[in-house]
Formats: structure tokens, C-alpha cells, sequence
């Protein structure tokens, strides 16, 4: 069985999980805890790591009953083909998001085209190329797994 990406509606990820599990079919939504705030509160609030995005892990054959699922929009494609996540890379997001020892982060100055290994985080281990470096933020592309990680920073921090 394999692990695949499913496209849900705007902030569906959490209901969509629910309801898959609900069915039978085994799936993932990475959460992390964020504080958010508000003219008069702040507050914690669980959100989805990865906004419209729910891994499931089923038999290629069955991968059409994920649309039973009210919210499922439809599979996240890759070169034509519905994008597969190795089991390496959903038990390493598991193990990021449950490790509660998070350090401080470090920017360091990298230039474009510049080759990286990510060391900590959600996405450690993953090699990364850097795509465009601003005074606000880095945009890394995570070959591995198709997408674009845009990481935000201080100016003052550097």
C-alpha cells in the first residue's frame, strides 16, 4: 500500500481526516499548535501543516473510495501520476511534529542555486535547493516531495 496526497476544500483537512478514518481508510493530517491573535485574545489554535493536504495510505485499486468523502477534491498529481509519499517521509513529519525539544533557529546566508540539507524541522533530512533569498525570507524546492518551502525571517536576525 502506498501513501498518497489527497486535495480537500479550503480548511476541510481536519474534517476530511475525520470522516476517512471514519470509512475505514487510513490517513494522516499533520497538525501543529499555533498562536494566533485577535484584536482582544490571543489564542492556540491546531491547524494543518500542510493547508489542503491529506495523506492517505490505501491499495492503488481502492483509491477511488476517498471520494465518498464529502470535501475530497481530487488526488495531487506528478509527472501525470498520482503523487506517492514515501513511508520514510510521513514517519519523519510524525516524528518532527511529536518532538517537543524544538531548538532555536539559525538563519545563515545562503545564495540562489545554493545545495542544502535540512537539519531540523518538520522537514530534516530532505534535501533542498535554494530558489530566491530576500530580506524576508528564503523559498527552498524540496525535489523529493514536488512542493516549494517558503521560510520566514527577521531581518534582524541575521
Amino acid at each position: 500500500m502506498n501513501w498518497y496526497v489527497v486535495y480537500t476544500k479550503p480548511k476541510w483537512e481536519k474534517k476530511v481526516a475525520e470522516k476517512l478514518n471514519e470509512i475505514g481508510i487510513e490517513c494522516y493530517c499533520p497538525i501543529i499548535t499555533q498562536i494566533k491573535q485577535w484584536s482582544d485574545r490571543k489564542k492556540k489554535v491546531e491547524i494543518p501543516l500542510f493547508n489542503s493536504y491529506v495523506f492517505v495510505k490505501l491499495p492503488d485499486m481502492d483509491r477511488n473510495s476517498v471520494f465518498q468523502v464529502s470535501g475530497v477534491v481530487r488526488y495531487l498529481f506528478w509527472l501525470g501520476k498520482a503523487a506517492i509519499v514515501r513511508n520514510e517521509e510521513i514517519t519523519a513529519i510524525k516524528e518532527n511534529l511529536s518532538n517537543t525539544n524544538i531548538s532555536d533557529v539559525c538563519i545563515l546566508p545562503y545564495k540562489k542555486g545554493d545545495k542544502i540539507k535540512l537539519e531540523t524541522g518538520v522537514f530534516s533530512s530532505q534535501d533542498a535547493v535554494v530558489q530566491e533569498v530576500t530580506n524576508t525570507h528564503y523559498i527552498l524546492v524540496l525535489e523529493s516531495l514536488g512542493c516549494l518551502l517558503k521560510i520566514k525571517y527577521k531581518k534582524d536576525t541575521l
